[in-house]
């Protein structure tokens, strides 16, 4: 059995001991119970020193979690020689009753509509080599009164009187530069100051991979503030334009824009790949173009799938700041900002982010870090588990924890030991129900 306690030393002296003893016994219990993971469902699965009370206290006490988020990485996750990404993305969880801090409305993806919920955004540091995403920072979205109004409440402006075409007299060009961030914008871009405060150069961070939300001069501008290069993606109806060519090079224009793209007939020399499988062409496409809401030109990749039977037509639209990198890293990399779905997955299914029943904002906090630091802690197990245990899961992870923890009861009622051969046997036989995938034979088990 591993020893919790020796990964969790590298957190010193970030928590008191006794914290430390608390989490210990915690994490225990979530990687061995079934059922929903609360305090009180934690209390059921610990051993002594693991009370109701006990919960109360850890899930009420203050923690520095980004700080534990990035001393457990650094430790036990970290590889220095891979490149990392910053993916970011907004988890919700549905909640009942009215008193939960943060409870609001929030849009959730899987019901397709507003649930009455938390939510959070994540911070992950995503490698591009193990493709896998490790959760680093989390924070709770608190809606503003501004936005919880309802708009009955909200007076209505004044009608303006309708001016006449053309440009108003002596209005002034914008710098689309000069944005005003939302507050869901200054929340990323605070998070992301601490995060390069606690990683100290540690990684080097180029871009910031954010999915459709966030296809945005606002977004871009804001990733720029804190130097990152930004990779996202545009609506499909997006309006771009190819920059203005002066055909006659020895006169001045300014023009700024020229054509503007059709999807269904792009240019054959921005052409970069093409493939058909299925009866299914696929054109990627990549060119840098202007879009009128932008400040700057974008490095656009387009990727056009034509059903070659019914000639249907459909494309997507990626693209970044960073004018220099190919259309395959831009694709990768924005496959990759998938990864943290599963990550948001794991903490709702396994780790108790769907579950907890804690009401105050303390409680909120620890509640949803400690979820998503069992997905960290779980990956750095799984790896080792999956040595002996190939192709395992946190189902095979959890079923063997579970076990052993019924065979640790059991001896403790027997008068004695029994002898190894039949020992190992048990071992065997009780950590494997339950699991998913087969047990290896031949795996030594270690008595505690």
């Amino acid at each position: 059995m591993l020893d919790i306690l020796s990964l969790l030393q590298c957190l010193l002296p970030q928590i008191k001991a006794t914290t430390m003893r608390q989490l210990n016994q915690i994490i225990l219990a979530m990687l061995a119970m079934s059922g929903r993971v609360t305090m009180l469902g934690i209390s059921r699965w610990t051993s002594t020193g693991g009370s109701y009370r006990t919960m109360l206290r850890f899930f009420h006490t203050v923690i520095p979690w980004a700080t534990l988020f990035w001393l457990f990485f650094r430790k036990h996750l970290f590889r220095a020689n891979e490149v990392y990404l910053l993916a970011g993305d907004e988890v919700v969880v549905s909640k009942s009753g009215k008193k939960t801090y943060g409870l609001d409305r929030f849009f959730s993806s899987l019901a397709n509509k507003p649930i009455s919920g938390l939510s959070f955004f994540v911070l992950s540091l995503v490698s591009v080599e193990q493709r896998h995403s490790f959760p680093i920072q989390i924070e709770q979205v608190i809606k503003k009164d501004t936005q919880t109004k309802s708009t009955s409440t909200i007076e209505k402006p004044n009608k303006k009187e309708k001016r006449g075409r053309g440009r108003p007299k002596g209005s002034k060009n914008k710098n689309k530069k000069e944005v005003i961030l939302t507050s869901e914008l200054i929340l990323i871009q605070k998070m992301i100051g601490s995060l390069f405060k606690l990683l100290a150069n540690s990684i080097s961070l180029t871009y910031l991979v954010v999915d459709g939300h966030f296809g945005n001069n606002n977004a871009l501008q804001m990733a720029r503030l804190v130097n990152l290069q930004i990779i996202s993606k545009l609506r499909h109806d997006s309006a771009l334009y190819f920059p203005y060519e002066n055909p006659d090079s020895s006169k001045r224009s300014r023009r700024k824009y020229g054509d503007k793209l059709d999807y269904r007939n792009i240019p054959d020399k921005y052409l970069c790949k093409s493939a058909i499988e299925d009866e299914i062409q696929t054109d990627i496409s990549q060119a840098t173009l202007i879009h009128k809401e932008f400040a700057q030109a974008l490095n656009v990749v387009i990727l056009v799938k034509t059903n070659l039977k019914t000639n249907a037509c459909s494309h997507v639209i990626l693209f970044s700041s960073d004018l220099t990198l190919s259309f395959e890293k831009i694709i990768d990399y924005y496959k990759l900002r998938f990864q943290i779905e599963f990550n948001f997955r794991d903490a709702k299914q396994f780790w108790g982010l769907e579950d907890f029943m804690n009401l105050s904002q303390t409680a909120v906090t620890n509640a949803s870090n400690l979820a998503f630091f069992m997905v960290n802690l779980s990956h750095h197990l799984l790896a080792d588990f999956q040595q002996l245990n190939p192709g395992s899961g946190i189902i095979d992870l959890k079923a063997y924890h579970r076990g052993f923890r019924y065979v640790r009861e059991m001896l403790k009622m027997l008068p004695e030991i029994p002898e190894p051969i039949l020992l190992t046997q048990i071992f065997a036989k009780l950590t494997a129900l339950g699991r998913i995938h087969p047990v290896s034979t031949g795996v030594g088990v270690t008595v505690p």
